[in-house]
This record gives structure tokens, sequence and C-alpha cells, in this order.
């Protein structure tokens, strides 16, 4: 039997995102219990504020395994980073705010030698410079969460969820934006999605407090019968999410989010929409939604999602990654 892994992984005690308390665990459920589970390491948890001494880890891990790329999750020093000689691997926050946090002053800070994220690689090397490596790890999706989902047949059927951030719609809004903001904004990153709030038989909530309505996410998911998952530049967890609450799942797939890494096929498990297409493929459903192809292609995107985009599965291929340097 191959001896595991030993991997110490380092985050800021501070960080809300490894609380288990906030809103959004996707990334306290893959790092803080499915990597926990994984037969092939042995993962131990290291955190601290300001400053962690490592060099307490000579001789005694693998790997080094990083929250990410930036002081807001991992201590502001490495205390003798610079003396051992394991390798790091580190997840990447959102690549477009790499330059606004100026995150390539900690490549070499954390020696840095691999990056991870669920964002496509294309999308990596938009913001990154070309000698950083990167993996494409689809992590953030907890099967566990999705066992219990309503039948297709008992759910909602004549609207169509829409869920997450939009754009705001006063023109004065999109105006100031579009001066102050113009690659922040909820347009930017979420114009069809945004658009597509606009149509009276789509249904929007958001979150009020850090949380949605009477609902945790996949419950809301699992009253509708579909869904709309929509970001301009990059497929977000939500991607995930829909296709594994059972949802027909209308997602903006185009060359410009490179979302075709997923493995989602159009018309097959998932429908691709466009901001040239999506009323169209909106009112093909709604016009019969009783129609059995609906549910036999919400079943195969589920089925898709669970199989290949799953936690389990991210975290077989960080594993993979892991091997890769030892």
């Amino acid at each position: 039997m191959e001896r595991k892994i030993r991997v110490a992984f380092i985050y800021k005690t501070s960080d809300k995102f490894f609380s288990g308390t906030h809103f959004d665990n996707t990334t306290y459920n893959f790092f803080m219990n499915t990597l926990n589970k994984n037969q092939d390491i042995d993962i131990k948890y290291f955190h601290e504020e300001k400053i962690l001494d490592v060099r307490k880890l000579k001789g005694k891990f693998d790997i080094i395994l990083l929250a990410a790329n930036h002081k807001m999750h991992v201590p502001d020093k490495l205390l003798g980073i610079d003396k051992l000689n394991i390798p790091v691997i580190s997840r990447c926050g959102d690549f477009h705010h790499a330059k606004k946090y100026n995150v390539f002053e900690f490549h070499d800070k954390y020696k840095i030698d691999y990056y991870f994220n669920f964002m496509s690689t294309k999308y990596f090397y938009k913001f990154y410079p070309k000698d950083f490596k990167y993996k494409e790890i689809i992590f953030g999706l907890e099967p566990s969460l999705y066992e219990n989902i309503k039948p297709f047949k008992n759910r909602i059927k004549n609207k169509i969820l829409n869920s997450g951030a939009i754009g705001k719609s006063n023109l004065k809004s999109r105006i100031i934006n579009r001066i102050i903001n113009p690659k922040s904004s909820g347009w930017y990153f979420y114009k069809l999605r945004t658009m597509c709030n606009k149509l009276d038989y789509v249904d929007h909530t958001g979150m009020i407090n850090k949380q949605y309505i009477n609902d945790d996410y996949p419950s809301l998911l699992s009253r509708y019968r579909a869904s709309i998952t929509a970001t301009t530049y990059y497929p977000t967890i939500k991607y995930m999410e829909s296709t594994a609450a059972g949802c027909l799942t209308f997602m903006e797939i185009t060359k410009k989010n490179n979302g075709e890494y997923l493995g989602f096929k159009n018309n097959d498990n998932a429908i691709f929409i466009n901001e040239q297409n999506y009323k169209q493929k909106f009112e093909e459903y709604l016009n019969d939604p009783d129609n059995e192809k609906w549910e036999r292609m919400a079943n195969k995107g589920r089925k898709h999602t669970l199989e290949n985009l799953s936690n389990e599965k991210a975290a077989k291929d960080l594993v993979n990654l892991m091997k890769e340097f030892i």
C-alpha cells in the first residue's frame, strides 16, 4: 500500500470562508470536509492571523496547500517558507481581481508552484503571467446537499428561476457604473442574467441578509423545473448547483465565457443560451412544459454534474496534481 500524501493546509484564522458559518460554504465543504475524507492524502490544518512559522513542517509534509494566493486568506507572513523545499499549491481567487489586489507579489513570497480553481485556463491567463502554472479543478459542488430534491413533475412549471446578483436597471445607476466601475458592475459580469430578469415569466430571487428567503439554495432550486445560469466571462458554481438540483438548466455558454470545458452538451443535458436566442429558448420550453424531453434533459444534466463535477471528483484531480510533485 502506498503511503498517503502528507498535506499541510494553511489558511487565515479570520477567513470567513473557512468558518463553516458563512452563507456560502462551497469552499469550506471542499477543503474542510471532502479533502479530509480522501483516502490518498493525510491533511492537517494550520491557521494563524499574522505569522505562521512553517519551519516546523520540514520533513513532516509532502505538499503545502494554500487557501488562496493573498494575505486575505493566508497568514500575512509564512516564516521560513524560503528555507523549505516543499512544493506549494494554491487556490487562486477571482482572476479579474489579480491586479487590484496585487496577488503577483505573493507568487514568490509564498513560493507558489501551481495554482488551481474552477474557472477556465483561458480566463486565468487573461490576467496572470504565462509562466505561472494553472490547472482547472472544478470544486464546490457538495452532492450530499442534493440528495433529497423534489420530483421534476411536482415543481413550478410556468416560471423560470433566475437567482443571484444582477445589474441595476435604472439609467442613472448604469451611467455611474459605466464611468466609475466599467468592469465591476452587475451589468458587466451578469449582463444576460440581468436581461432575463425583465421577462414576466422569470422569477428572480436574490439574497437578503446573506440568505435566500425561507430556503436554502438547493431547496430553492428544486422548487422550479427550469432555472437560468448566466455569467458573462466565466461559469460559476451556479452551473453545477442548478443541474445537480435536477433543473432544466438554461446556461450561458459562449466563446466569451469559455464554458465548454464543463462538458455540458447543448440540447442534451442543458440548453445553451446567449444574448440573441434566450427568449426563443425560454418560450420553446414554456409553450410545452410537460413535454417529457425536458425532464430527460434535466436528469442527464444532474447525472453529468454529480459524476463529473462534484467535490469528490475535484479532490481526485487535486490529488493527481499533488502526485506530480511527489
